[in-house]
């Protein structure tokens, strides 16, 4: 076993999204046309706005760690990962329309979200209808493995986001809670990508266990670095409603740091302005941020997760070739993270 490197390689900021996946473009290309013509397998009540979802979603990151963890000199299971990379773009994009919802987001990927455009009601079940569709796809798999995989991991995820909800505006400062939540909401289908992906193309379980690993921290990598966007980014290049976490109350890393680093008496008093409702609660927390090196803190985390991930990869047998490409995504992501 490989001993973790606690130096983090610096990230080459050069490093262009579009030359990682550009092996990929052909499996890129045949899963949105399958996805395109998922849709017209759906009831046509349903089929414009489930085609307008997949018209402005991002940058299939998921699909494409499947196609990654399953490539061996290229993809001998094509039109099985494609299938699996259906099931779960479809799963992130119904996590995505009810988070939406709940966060009263009214911008996701530059365009109007689902419940701006068409009503919280139906985008309730806009979201149910992508879920049930991404299990019936699930259940055309030879075995029943990859379902109950599906079904488990969507479970997890929405697990985590009642977890969130319900700690809203409670103040909780545990950041074993913080993982907790980010492990099943965001780093749950990135870890289903990357194992299933393995073990669709065949491979040991060893590689399937490994890349199990970097799947979950790089998740929750990503979903550190998206909560530092949520504060830091402007909104028109982040091309999403930003500031919805801590309007609505979720306590994330940068927030955490924050809050633990004013001073006692600043921090109570603090606490005691937003637990009475003070609406100027928020815009006083908002002006600490300019006060307190909390980007530096909330990096030493993302570098854990990070290194963390690296290391899962680097444990991988030579005599089973890791794609080059899943080590550029982390610098994609640690670029990314420098660059704000």
């Amino acid at each position: 076993m490989t001993t973790i490197n606690k130096t983090v390689k610096r990230a080459d900021p050069k490093v262009d999204f579009g030359a990682i996946v550009a092996p990929l473009e052909g499996y890129l290309k045949e899963l949105d046309q399958f996805l395109k013509d998922q849709v017209e397998l759906l009831e046509p009540e349903v089929q414009s706005q489930v085609a307008y979802i997949l018209n402005h979603s991002g940058k299939r990151l998921r699909p494409i760690l499947v196609a990654l963890s399953g490539w061996d000199s290229g993809l001998k299971n094509q039109n099985e990962l494609i299938r699996l990379g259906a099931i779960l773009e479809l799963v992130h994009l119904a996590t995505l329309v009810h988070d939406d919802i709940l966060d009263e987001a009214s911008i996701r990927h530059g365009h109007p979200t689902a419940a701006n455009k068409y009503g919280k009601d139906a985008a309730v079940l806009i979201g149910d209808v992508l879920f049930a569709h991404a299990l019936c796809l699930a259940s055309d798999f030879e075995t029943t493995e990859v379902c109950r995989a599906v079904a488990l991991a969507t479970s997890r995820v929405c697990s985590g986001e009642i977890s969130q909800t319900y700690s809203r505006q409670q103040l909780n400062f545990d950041r074993a809670h913080y993982y907790r939540v980010i492990e099943l909401k965001t780093a749950e289908l990135f870890r289903l990508a990357c194992e299933m992906g393995a073990k669709v193309a065949g491979k040991s379980e060893t590689t399937c266990n490994a890349l199990r690993t970097y799947g979950i921290h790089l998740g929750c990598a990503y979903q550190i670095f998206d909560d530092v966007v949520d504060l830091f980014v402007s909104e028109a290049k982040a091309g999403k409603t930003l500031g919805t976490d801590l309007q609505s109350g979720k306590f994330t890393l940068p927030l955490l740091v924050l809050i633990e680093s004013l001073p006692e008496k600043e921090r109570l008093e603090w606490i005691e302005s937003y637990q009475s409702g003070d609406p100027q609660a928020v815009a006083l927390l908002v002006g600490y941020l300019s006060e307190y090196p909390v980007l530096a803190s909330v990096k030493e985390a993302f570098n854990e997760s990070i290194i963390k991930a690296r290391s899962a990869l680097n444990e991988i047998n030579s005599s089973e070739p890791v794609a080059k490409e899943l080590f550029a995504l982390i610098d994609f992501l640690c670029a990314q993270f420098e660059a704000i």
